[in-house]
């Protein structure tokens, strides 16, 4: 019986990507090819898609202890430190005392602010490019299912 022109196999190159039945493997590789295409457009407002995932984060829940930060992210501390050092730099987010004295904290700076609501046309643009190629209803199961891997695995 011919395989169904939709079936995922006939969409991956087996000379880019390793067919292995490794879950990591595969999650990596989808999530640096995803991470590709964001970036591309996030380029356009001087930032990484990772740059913009962390103004976001601050954007929405506000100023944050680092270690919450790093939950909330999903990232081990010392690679969200490494995240943040250019974000600082370019004075988009400020870091400084948490609210108990004993921890640090992270808040977007007014130019941060700026830069966040500047870059959102790009992250739509790139949002709409990932949806149009992998499909919308595709797009909401997978953001589904990696909600579930978080909180099970």
């Amino acid at each position: 019986m011919p395989k169904d022109k939709t079936d995922p196999t006939d969409l991956v190159d087996s000379s880019t990507f390793d067919r292995s039945p490794c879950n990591n493997l595969a999650l990596r590789q989808a999530a640096r090819h995803v991470s590709q295409v964001y970036d591309r457009h996030m380029a356009e407002a001087g930032l990484r898609g990772s740059q913009y995932s962390i103004l976001a984060k601050l954007g929405r829940l506000g100023p944050l202890p680092i270690g919450k930060l790093a939950e909330t992210m999903v990232m081990e501390r010392t690679a969200l430190g490494r995240a943040l050092g250019p974000l600082e730099r370019d004075k988009l987010i400020k870091v400084g005392p948490g609210p108990d004295g004993r921890t640090r904290s992270v808040a977007l700076t007014p130019a941060g602010q700026t830069r966040l609501k500047e870059a959102a046309v790009h992250w739509r643009k790139a949002q709409k490019a990932f949806e149009e190629a992998f499909g919308e209803r595709e797009a909401v199961a997978l953001r589904t299912t990696l909600h579930r891997v978080i909180a099970t695995v």
